[in-house]
Parts: structure tokens; C-alpha cells; sequence
């Protein structure tokens, strides 16, 4: 069977410039907002696209865990690949994808990491399996098996006991500060409507509309 023949026919309302906040970022908190009600699940789930100094591209996905400003910030370990893509090439790119809704958001822009305290604050907050499974884990290393990082968790788990759990030094997040944002809406016959929002001063940015 062709995955081609499974076609879906959007027939949401359309997009317009006037549709549109003169802010990305609120505009992207709107539409994160409509996932959100609609039942999406993990709405703040993003496909993250780096390439390091060889220019092999990579992407996985990440959970978004704050949108302000600035631009969309994600938690990952330090020595993980994609961490060491953007210590040698700090420019990635997002995709956000609400199936549901026939709308997706692609974004990319420069990369850098958050403040320590920043890290720090968002750390605490987490439940105390996730911050054990943080110290635990030596992310996308090569394994022998499932029992090793079960017994790395008991280690921690009895060198912390019920106390604190701190930041571990090799984790925390990272900002990616956008250049382009283009919101994407499914329509008939695939004319789908795809404005893009293009920074051209701090707080100042074009629209364009893109065919699709």
C-alpha cells in the first residue's frame, strides 16, 4: 500500500495576514493554545533539526518547555549529540506539528544556552524520577543493556535518598532565538496558506505569504 493513497482532505478555515498577530511568539502561543484545547497530545512537542561542523543534519524530538520573547526553550543533557551540534554550529530549526488541527509552525533561528539559574529553577520543578533519570543518564551512549541504567538509577536514588536533587553540571536549556516563523494551515486541494513571519530588527518583523 502507498502511504500516498491515505489523503486527507483539510477543509479548516484559511489563514490571512489579518488572521495574524503582529507578534510571532504570540501568535505561536495562540495556535499552541487551540492544540491545547483541541485535545492535542503533548501540544509542546517539536521535531529539532542541528547539523555540527561536518554538516550531517540530525533531528529527534523535544518537548518545548517555555515560549516567551525571546524565543523557545528546550532541556537536553550536554553531552548529547545535539548539544555538541550546537557547540560547533549554534543555528537549528523547529517544526511543530498539530495534525489534528491541519497546522503546523516551523521556526529556526540562533541558538544558546539558558543561565545556570534559569536551568536551576526549571530543574526543581521537575518530578524526582525525571531529575534521577537526568544524573543517570549518558544520553545516546552506546549500552549494553536496560539493567545498567536501571542500576545507575538505584545508585542515585540512594545517593540522594529523600534529600535535594541538584542540577547535575552536564544538563540544562537552551534558547532558540528566531529569525523566520512560518505558520502553516491545510486547505483543499492541498492550496495550503503558509505565512511566514521574517525578522528584520529586534522587535520589528515582515509577513509573507508563500505559496504552497
Amino acid at each position: 500500500m502507498s502511504i500516498d493513497e491515505i489523503r486527507e482532505r483539510y477543509s479548516r478555515a484559511g489563514l490571512s495576514k489579518g488572521d495574524l498577530n503582529p507578534d510571532p511568539i504570540l501568535q505561536f502561543e495562540q495556535w499552541y493554545q487551540d492544540a491545547s484545547d483541541a485535545g492535542v497530545f503533548e501540544p509542546g512537542a517539536a521535531c529539532l533539526a542541528t547539523a555540527g561542523r561536518d554538516a550531517e543534519p540530525a533531528a529527534r524530538m523535544v518537548l518545548l518547555k517555555d515560549v516567551e520573547s525571546r524565543g523557545f526553550i528546550f532541556f537536553t543533557n550536554y553531552g548529547s549529540p545535539k548539544a555538541r551540534d550546537l557547540a560547533e554550529n549554534p543555528r537549528a530549526a523547529l517544526v511543530v506539528a498539530w495534525v489534528e488541527l491541519a497546522r503546523q509552525v516551523r521556526i529556526s533561528g540562533s541558538v544558546e544556552r539558558i543561565s545556570r539559574e534559569e536551568s536551576a529553577r526549571y530543574f526543581e520543578s521537575r518530578p524526582a524520577g525525571s531529575r534521577l533519570s537526568a544524573w543517570a543518564s549518558h544520553q545516546s551512549e552506546v549500552i549494553e543493556n536496560r539493567q545498567v541504567l536501571e542500576e545507575r538509577m538505584r545508585s542515585f536514588r540512594a545517593r540522594f535518598g529523600d534529600g535535594d536533587i541538584p542540577l547535575p553540571p552536564f544538563w540544562g536549556g537552551y534558547c532558540l532565538s528566531p529569525d523566520h516563523i512560518e505558520f502553516w494551515q491545510g486547505r483543499p486541494d492541498r492550496l495550503n496558506d503558509r505565512l511566514r513571519y521574517r525578522r528584520q530588527a529586534e522587535t520589528r518583523w515582515v509577513v509573507e505569504r508563500l505559496e504552497p
